[in-house]
């Protein structure tokens, strides 16, 4: 059964070219937003906490500050409304998920930069 549906995902799920990126890095995702008739362009831009999941049901969580308040979104690999990802930095840090970058403020919580 467990063949069957990775089959059906391989075949049938469009796929979109994405960059690479992982937890620590900077990016900024511009998504599709419906407002009746109207639709515009948004984008959110933080740090990325995590990516979870597999194939089509993989997702990322990114985190920024808005103001003094901290903002999580979960976003969808194959969300339809997402149109692309840009790689603003890439951050060096040693774990896959960083849910303790929560709990940092100020200096602390600044990721290091990695160069190429």
């Amino acid at each position: 059964m467990n063949s069957l549906v990775k089959f059906v995902q391989d075949e049938f799920v469009t796929r979109k070219d994405l960059p690479e990126f992982s937890a620590g890095d900077t990016i900024t995702v511009y998504y599709e937003i419906r407002e009746g008739e109207k639709v515009r362009t948004q984008f959110f831009r933080g740090v990325v906490l995590q990516r979870k999941g597999t194939g089509a049901s993989e997702t990322f969580t990114i985190r920024k500050m808005s103001g003094t308040v901290g903002v999580e979104r979960i976003f969808p690999v194959n969300l339809p409304a997402l149109q692309k990802i840009e790689v603003n930095k890439r951050g060096s840090v040693r774990r896959a998920r960083i849910f303790y970058f929560r709990g940092l403020t100020g200096k602390k919580a600044r990721i290091k930069e990695v160069r190429k």
